[in-house]
């Protein structure tokens, strides 16, 4: 008897010291599954969902939402050029030891006004914070120059992308947005997360995946150079050289 009432009273305080989730996310995606084919060129996904709560709607702060979709993470190194004697040659060198082959950070209103460090430290959310590089050889003293011409260089082949704004809501619980996908993607699952922040703290988060995947005779070539890279050689040689053999042949009917 004792121990049945050790046992509710156990409960009942674990129960009352856990916080209700006052809101949470319910998602939509258009498509969860991204096929690259050899006519490949980009593809664009329709992210949508519902804000349920189960308090009512606070009035004193303005509900935001963040959505992020992250590509696999690889390691890269980031090279400085210089010129020396005319010719530009690669210096220095950093190595980033994660960086999303894709990252894209939609949000409802500027990320400066929805997010604050903390919160960007602790979830990884905006587009530097997502890239890890642990540390840099002691003779460069700029590393963190490397990792700013990474994002430059992303974000100018539209790989990296930060649109503000982009996420629309209304009356602080339906939302949409839409990521555009580039051609040039990296096979793998690609993290979507949804956050909603209200004067910039995190409330509540919700993730789900999108598999991306080579499909066809695209699948078949990329199976083929990783499983009998020789094979995969050779075959593109004879391909290198019907094609030369085929031009060289149209060239000299034309000529004759």
């Amino acid at each position: 008897m004792l121990r049945a009432i050790v046992t509710r009273t156990i409960v009942a305080v674990l129960l009352w010291a856990t916080p209700t989730l006052a809101e949470e996310v319910v998602l939509g995606l258009s498509q969860d599954r991204v096929s690259i084919t050899t006519n490949f060129d980009g593809s664009e996904i329709l992210i949508f969902g519902a804000v349920k709560r189960e308090v009512p709607l606070p009035r004193d702060s303005q509900l935001e939402v963040i959505v992020t979709v992250a590509g696999p993470s690889l390691p890269l190194t980031v090279r400085r050029k210089e010129k020396r004697l005319g010719i530009w040659v690669n210096t220095d060198s950093v190595e980033v030891d994660r960086a999303p082959s894709f990252y894209a950070v939609l949000t409802s209103a500027p990320l400066s006004e929805v997010l604050d460090d903390v919160e960007d430290l602790r979830h990884k959310i905006s587009v530097p914070r997502a890239i890890r590089s642990v540390g840099a050889p002691s003779n460069i003293q700029d590393s963190m120059a490397f990792t700013d011409a990474l994002i430059r260089i992303k974000e100018n082949s539209d790989i990296y992308q930060l649109r503000e704004g982009a996420v629309e809501l209304r009356e602080q619980t339906l939302f949409k947005t839409s990521v555009k996908m580039p051609a040039a993607l990296t096979e793998g699952d690609y993290a979507t997360r949804i956050f909603l922040t209200r004067d910039g703290k995190v409330v509540a988060s919700y993730e789900r995946n999108i598999d991306v995947q080579k499909v066809g005779l695209e699948r078949w070539l990329y199976e083929l150079s990783r499983g009998q890279p020789l094979l995969y050689g050779l075959m593109s040689l004879a391909i290198a050289i019907g094609a030369g053999w085929l031009a060289s042949s149209v060239f000299r009917l034309l000529r004759a």
